[in-house]
């Protein structure tokens, strides 16, 4: 079955958007390499009058063999329980938020694609949407967690929790 006209058209133009986004990745990746490997060339002409062409080579290895081990490792690295939650227990709404969106990303997404969808048309509309995908997942927290959780407590009484 031939495709119609239009359908060739969009599918073409998709094609020379992924082709392009691939090029420009591949371009933006070989200037990163080749800013890389200039800055080690520089190091290494920088050293050399101090510890001579062998040390300068030698030290600029081991300095990007150590930057290469140090990203391996936090790459490799568990992340602790407490890494998300600020000191002293208490947590701004923006990590509440957030912490929600990780533990809820179906509802987040959906709710995302909603606001998405009716973000030039009546703002009451966007409000309840809003309002609803919040207590959405507030609903699904309290599933969760055998109780619900209170997101609108003053700022100034949780100082005293920590105590």
């Amino acid at each position: 079955m031939p495709l119609s006209g239009e359908l060739q058209a969009l599918l073409r133009k998709v094609l020379a958007a992924l082709i392009g986004a691939a090029l420009g990745l591949v371009l933006l990746s070989a200037l990163l390499i080749g800013g890389f490997v200039l800055l080690a060339k520089a190091a290494t002409l920088g050293l050399a009058p101090w510890v001579g062409e062998a040390g300068a080579f030698g030290i600029t290895g081991a300095v990007c063999f150590a930057l290469l081990g140090f990203f391996f490792y936090r790459m490799m690295r568990t992340p602790s329980r407490s890494m998300g939650r600020p000191a002293g227990g208490r947590s701004s709404p923006l990590a509440a938020f957030r912490r929600l969106i990780v533990e809820n990303p179906w509802e987040s997404v959906l709710t995302a694609f909603a606001l998405g969808i009716t973000e030039q048309s009546d703002p009451r509309l966007r409000q309840f949407l809003v309002q609803s995908g919040l207590a959405f997942l507030k609903a699904a927290n309290a599933m969760d967690d055998g109780g619900a959780e209170n997101d609108e407590r003053p700022p100034d009484t949780s100082a005293n929790d920590g105590a």
